[in-house]
């Protein structure tokens, strides 16, 4: 028999979404390492959004490339993972797909007025909620499960984060990780 390569598992969304919150869920059920790829943005980045200014692709690439290395890594050396990360646009997500075959998203949806109030909840976060109107504005929604070349198991996020989890579980095509 065949032993599956690890998945790797990107929860992925606007800010506010629970991207965090239901990914550490996620991977404390799976049993494997959890990543928020806001801990990997590059300080100029950090600023930037802090300020309010929204983040260019120029300043992305680097920082999904990045998120791409070590999902490949996670993926074909380690135990596999859970990654957070908006993954906004299609090209994103090209990106992050770019270095194994083994990474799998994870829409969180829901309506802009849910999560501006979940966003004025949080303290501490480096994202302002005045940059959510350009979060949805960039948002690419992937497609459901069955389109093999931008899919995604898509979840509403108007339920508790272990229904969430319940729910992504369920589907799992593949729950090698």
């Amino acid at each position: 028999m065949v032993q599956k390569k690890p998945l790797v598992l990107i929860v992925m969304g606007v800010s506010g979404c629970g991207k965090s919150t239901v990914g550490a869920l996620l991977a404390e059920r799976l049993g494997v390492p959890f990543y928020d790829a806001d801990d990997f943005h590059p300080e100029s980045n950090r600023v930037k959004m802090a300020a309010g200014q929204a983040l260019t692709d120029e300043d992305r690439w680097p920082w999904l490339d990045l998120l791409a290395k070590e999902a490949a890594v996670w993926a074909e050396d380690g135990e596999g993972a859970v990654l957070a990360c908006s993954a906004l646009k299609r090209a994103y997500r090209e990106r992050l797909r770019a270095k194994t075959d083994r990474v799998r998203f994870v829409f969180l949806s829901g309506s802009k007025d849910v999560i501006r109030q979940r966003m004025a909840q949080r303290q501490g976060h480096f994202m302002p909620p005045a940059l959510l109107d350009s979060q949805f504005e960039t948002l690419e929604a992937p497609g459901r499960v069955d389109d093999p070349t931008d899919s995604a198991i898509h979840v509403a996020i108007d339920q508790e984060a272990e229904q969430i989890v319940g729910e992504v579980l369920a589907v799992l095509p593949d729950r090698s990780a």
